[in-house]
């Protein structure tokens, strides 16, 4: 591939409003305003964009500005100004959701990428019987309206209850749904994998996403 074609071909396309996916592993945003991003995300912008990091909550967990914490402790970032900013994280792939103002969805810290500051946030810690679930376990809980992006290793998949996962490889699940544990009794003492603890989804609506992967494992294709 000649020079000249090779930049054209891979050139930016600033077309649009709104979040717009450049690739299936690289988020563009328009900015207007502010955005909230998570930590570490930025690859690039154009225009004149600030970075502000959130290291604690401000007005608790109801505040308007509130620290999202990953399973790996994470915070996101406010991102202000105007221009383009480019935005990825492990080249996993990016999903985007437009939440209405009465949709809600929980989502794993680790798979939170962006979302417009129209979204209402709060961090929820889902609690455990076991030690043994390390991925998985704090969510953020994003209510409409507005733009969601987040990211998944490899392409999702989109389930109904009732249902089991493991941990680490649920990425999010509707607001409806509230999860419990199991244990597998027939796994060893000390062992420690998906398949020992295991996410349990019930009712008759709602959705759960998981991965291809386990959260830790990052193998790509």
């Amino acid at each position: 591939m000649e020079l000249e074609e090779f930049t054209q071909s891979n050139a930016p396309d600033e077309g649009g409003d709104g979040f717009q996916k450049e690739n299936n592993r690289l988020l563009d945003i328009p900015l207007d305003g502010t955005v909230m991003v998570k930590a570490g995300s930025m690859v690039a912008y154009t225009g004149d964009i600030t970075f502000t990091g959130k290291s604690s909550a401000e007005g608790g967990l109801t505040g308007m500005v509130k620290e999202a914490v990953s399973g790996e402790g994470t915070p996101i970032m406010e991102a202000t100004g105007n221009g383009h900013l480019y935005i990825a994280e492990q080249s996993k792939k990016v999903q985007l959701l437009d939440l209405d103002a009465d949709e809600s969805i929980s989502v794993n810290g680790n798979d939170v990428l962006a979302f417009e500051t129209s979204v209402d946030y709060e961090i929820n810690t889902v609690k455990s019987i076991s030690g043994m679930a390390a991925g998985g376990l704090t969510n953020v809980y994003l209510s409409g309206p507005g733009e969601v992006a987040i990211s998944t290793h490899g392409d999702p998949l989109v389930m109904t209850p009732p249902v089991y996962t493991d941990p680490d490889a649920t990425v999010a699940w509707s607001a409806n749904l509230s999860p419990s544990f199991e244990t597998n009794k027939l796994f060893e003492i000390g062992q420690t994998s998906g398949e020992s603890v295991q996410m349990e989804f019930t009712g008759s609506g709602g959705f759960v996403v998981v991965q291809p992967n386990e959260e830790g494992s990052v193998t790509e294709a």
